[in-house]
C-alpha cells in the first residue's frame, strides 16, 4: 500500500484527490489548517480506506517535517494543494496580503518538498517518489486584483522545475495549473464574475475538483514514470483561446 500526503486535504480538490487515491488502495494522510473541516473530511472518506489527519498551518520547516512524521508511515507521494486566494489592495505600505500569499502559496511548498525528500531518504524506499505542486492559470495570463497570489503561483513553477532536476532520479516533481474550479475558495469569484469567466472557457463549464484529481492521479501513477519538471494546465482550454 502506497502512502500519499495531501495538503489542503479538507478542501474540495484535496478531498477529490484523496478519494481517488483511496479508491486505488493507497493510505492517505490529510493535512489542513482547519481542524473542523479536516475532521469532517476524515469522517466522509474513512469508509473508503485508510485515512489519517493532521492539523497544521505549515508555517515553518518544523511544522512541515511534523506533517510527515504524524503520518506514521513513509509517504510515497506529496500532493501539495494548500494555499490561500485573497484580493490584493496594492498597498505597498501594508504587505500583509503579500506576505500571506507568498508564505501560504510558495514558501510552504518549498518547505514541504524539502521535508518530503528528507523523509524519503530516511525511509530508504526503492520506489520513485512523486511531488505534485499546485500553481494556477492566473500566473500565465495575469489576474487583476490578485498580484500577490499570481506572483506566488508563478514562483511555484520555477520551484518545481528546479526541484525536478535536483531531486532526480529518485523523486519526480511536477505541477498543475488549474483554471477556475468550482470550490469553496472560488465561490465568491464565481458569484461576482461567473458569467464572464464562463464565456471564456471553450468547454463551456467550470472545472470540478475531480478534473484536477484525475491529472494528479496520473502524475503520481505508473504511467507518468518518464514525466518530471512539467506544468500541466487544466482549464478547459481557456489559456489557448485567450
Amino acid at each position: 500500500m502506497r502512502g500519499v500526503l495531501v495538503t489542503g486535504g479538507a478542501g474540495g480538490i484535496g478531498m477529490a484527490c484523496a478519494r481517488m487515491f483511496l479508491d486505488a488502495g493507497s493510505a492517505v494522510h490529510l493535512v489542513d489548517i482547519d481542524g473542523d473541516r479536516l475532521e469532517a473530511a476524515r469522517a466522509t472518506l474513512a469508509p473508503l480506506g485508510s485515512v489519517t489527519t493532521h492539523r497544521s498551518p505549515l508555517d515553518t520547516p518544523g511544522e512541515c517535517r511534523e506533517a510527515f512524521a504524524s503520518f506514521g508511515r513513509p509517504a510515497d507521494a506529496l500532493v501539495h494543494m494548500a494555499g490561500i486566494f485573497e484580493p490584493d489592495p496594492l498597498d505597498a505600505d501594508d504587505r500583509q496580503v503579500w506576505q500571506r500569499a507568498i508564505g501560504s502559496n510558495l514558501t510552504n511548498a518549498y518547505d514541504m518538498a524539502i521535508a518530503f525528500r528528507a523523509q524519503r531518504a530516511q525511509s530508504a524506499s526503492a520506489t520513485t517518489g512523486r511531488i505534485v505542486l499546485c500553481s494556477s492559470r492566473a500566473f500565465q495570463r495575469g489576474a487583476p486584483g490578485r498580484a500577490a497570489y499570481t506572483a506566488a503561483k508563478g514562483g511555484i513553477v520555477g520551484l518545481m522545475r528546479t526541484f525536478s532536476r535536483e531531486f532526480a532520479p529518485h523523486i519526480l516533481v511536477n505541477a498543475i495549473a488549474p483554471g477556475l474550479i468550482e470550490t469553496r475558495m472560488t465561490s465568491a469569484l464565481i458569484a461576482s464574475a461567473g458569467a464572464q469567466r464562463l464565456s471564456e472557457i471553450p468547454l463551456g463549464r467550470f472545472g470540478t475538483p475531480e478534473d484536477i484529481a484525475g491529472v494528479v492521479r496520473f502524475l503520481c501513477g505508473p504511467d507518468s514514470a518518464y514525466v518530471t519538471g512539467q506544468l500541466i494546465t487544466v482549464d478547459g482550454g481557456t489559456l489557448n483561446s485567450s
